[in-house]
């Protein structure tokens, strides 16, 4: 493995250096009748956030004075080179896209005061219109955008109390991986297949790990390794973090508060 200072020096297959995060944009209020919304692109990869409020939570926390956040993921038929059936078709929704939903919730929840929800429910849907590489983890950084939002309508309509704070950091995911030998960060499909290890992580705005997910492809990885990864993908979030944050500012400057 290369050195931790030499991936700068590495232009990859989309000129990126290899401790770049492809280009990342995130447009909020694409969708007219969500209460919260974004349309997050990394790279070729393009995931539409959608946030829906409703009061009241599941039976089973009924009374207990708090809210949930719970999320949804899928991809569309074309998202991929190849058409894929729809899941709804199938009869059955399948492990990867269970698994993605779980981890979504989580991480958002992970970020969020659930009392200063009051008893109501936000449901997350992330929808895949095209992949080319970490759809989880641009689904997980829009998601948050879109959570946002939704909180601040619900203050809006007095849903939410005006001085609660239900969120108590922000969230983004990433992922990286080593191809070659060398470390990189963010990676695009081509790269994702080629892997000899590869990783996504999700991790809070203060640089808290919220889930690691890695996988030897090729040879075990050792700690040296590791370390280098986790510090690349926390470069990523950090620079993630600042995306999402002057996206939200932009739209508090546009309101006038």
């Amino acid at each position: 493995m290369t050195e931790a200072s030499e991936p700068t020096t590495i232009i990859r297959a989309d000129g990126r250096t290899a401790d770049q995060l492809r280009e990342v944009t995130i447009e909020r209020g694409w969708s007219e009748h969500a209460e919260g919304s974004a349309l997050i692109s990394f790279g070729k990869t393009k995931v539409l956030c959608t946030a829906s409020f409703t009061n009241g939570v599941p039976r089973w926390m009924n009374g207990k004075g708090k809210g949930w956040v719970t999320a949804e993921y899928s991809m569309l038929p074309r998202a991929t080179n190849t058409r894929n059936d729809r899941e709804a078709v199938k009869g059955r929704i399948g492990g990867r896209t269970h698994e993605i939903s779980r981890l979504i919730g989580r991480s958002l929840r992970a970020v969020v005061d659930t009392k200063g929800l009051g008893e109501n429910t936000i449901q997350i849907d992330c929808d895949v219109l095209q992949a080319d590489g970490g759809t989880r983890t641009a689904a997980i950084t829009g998601a948050y955008v879109a959570l946002a939002d939704a909180i601040e309508w619900a203050r809006d309509k007095k849903f939410i109390g005006q001085r609660a704070r239900p969120l108590i950091d922000t969230v983004s995911a990433v992922s990286v991986g080593i191809i070659d030998g060398t470390p990189m960060l963010d990676l695009a499909y081509v790269e994702d297949v080629r892997a000899e290890t590869d990783m996504n992580v999700v991790a809070t705005g203060r640089g808290l790990f919220v889930e690691v997910q890695g996988t030897a492809e090729g040879a075990p990885f050792d700690r040296r390794e590791l370390d280098s990864l986790l510090d690349l993908a926390l470069a990523g979030t950090a620079e993630l973090t600042l995306i999402q944050q002057r996206v939200l500012a932009e739209a508090i400057a546009a309101a006038g508060k």
